[in-house]
């Protein structure tokens, strides 16, 4: 942390903190939280090259890092916003966090850490004309999960576009362009908008039936393999404890030394805090999807006044719309081909709009 500090309060910004590490050899935090036995988790980059992808690091993990004041001594909290059968809707300002001062050891003194918040705030350059991007936060990148931010072409007339932040980081080779033009993008979501509030306006109720009706055939077979996955995943979580229960009885009795028990011991362990998880995550998947068939007559009373909109605002579409993923496929020929999922808040079933590339 010292180290990353360091360049930043001499003026470089994330992007360079994180080609310097990856030139170094400096483990990621997730490689090093596996190691300690904290997570279990693995990066892309560690799925994609398990030898050096743990040297991959990510600019909103380094920019998070010099942002947390948690390593000047202080707690914070508060970090994001939640709403009521929304979930997280997104990060709260710094401003906003509750921070309780010296509650533990620092690693950077307070001066230093204030110093580089400015540095990272004189960083932040504003676009050509000074406008915050009206879908900043909603687009999603359909092969990576990463942001899609906005740019602006080299043509003689300048357009707006969005493409995925990992292709502007990295290249091609670790994700495609997923690019699509501000404009289309802003034609394809207000249509989608107008459709939906009309379809609502002229019969609501079919609309809501509809929707509960698809929702429950498809989540029907999904909900019965899970179940049946997480019964063995439950049953296996039994036999490890046992198997616990006997490592410390034949080691007590002698039949297997104490290294081994430690090395059994973790081993049997690891598989039960992985299986653990797996089943929280199932059964909280289970619980949140009998939840959206119930949600689909909340979104049709929500949609219902903007059948007449001519035009999006940030408020709207934060209030409306919980993602939009942006999927791309190329074909052999090159011809790439420009898929949108607009997923609405409170409706369970997202849509889909083909969009020409």
């Amino acid at each position: 942390m010292r180290l990353i500090f360091g360049y930043a309060l001499n003026g470089h910004g994330p992007n360079y903190i994180r080609r310097r590490l990856e030139e170094e050899k400096i483990p990621c935090p997730t490689w090093w939280n596996r190691e300690r036995g904290l997570r279990n988790t693995r990066t892309k980059w560690e799925k994609k090259d398990p030898e050096n992808g743990r040297y991959m690091w990510d600019f909103s993990v380094i920019k998070d890092l010099l942002m947390n004041p948690v390593y000047t001594g202080a707690i914070a909290s508060q970090k994001k916003d939640y709403r009521f059968k929304i979930g997280t809707i997104g990060e709260k300002k710094p401003e906003d966090w509750i921070v309780v001062e010296g509650q533990h050891e620092p690693l950077i003194d307070r001066m230093s850490f204030d110093i580089v918040q400015n540095k990272l705030k004189s960083r932040q350059r504003p676009g050509q004309t000074n406008e915050i991007s009206l879908f900043a936060g909603l687009l999603k990148c359909g092969e990576c999960g990463k942001s899609l931010t906005i740019r602006y072409t080299n043509a003689k007339y300048p357009q707006r576009i969005y493409s995925c932040k990992t292709y502007n980081a990295f290249g091609k080779n670790h994700c495609t362009q997923h690019r699509i033009d501000y404009d289309t993008l802003y034609s394809h979501v207000l249509r989608k908008i107008r459709e939906c509030a009309r379809a609502a306006l002229m019969d609501g109720k079919a609309v809501a039936d509809r929707l509960t009706n698809t929702c429950e055939a498809e989540q029907r077979e999904q909900r019965e393999a899970m179940e049946r996955s997480l019964t063995r995943d439950e049953e296996r979580i039994e036999v490890l404890d046992k198997m616990v229960m006997r490592l410390y009885e034949d080691m007590i009795a002698g039949r297997i030394s104490e290294q081994n028990f430690n090395t059994m011991l973790e081993k049997t362990q690891t598989e039960q805090t992985e299986l653990k998880a797996k089943v929280s995550e199932g059964r909280k998947r289970l619980s949140d999807e009998a939840q959206l068939a119930n949600d689909a007559k909340q979104w049709v009373e929500a949609i219902q006044e903007y059948a007449n909109i001519t035009e999006l605002d940030a408020a709207t579409l934060n209030r409306l719309i919980k993602e939009i993923v942006v999927h791309e496929r190329i074909d052999e020929d090159k011809t790439r081909h420009i898929s949108i999922e607009i997923h609405f808040n409170l409706k369970p079933i997202p849509e889909v709009e083909q969009v020409t590339a």
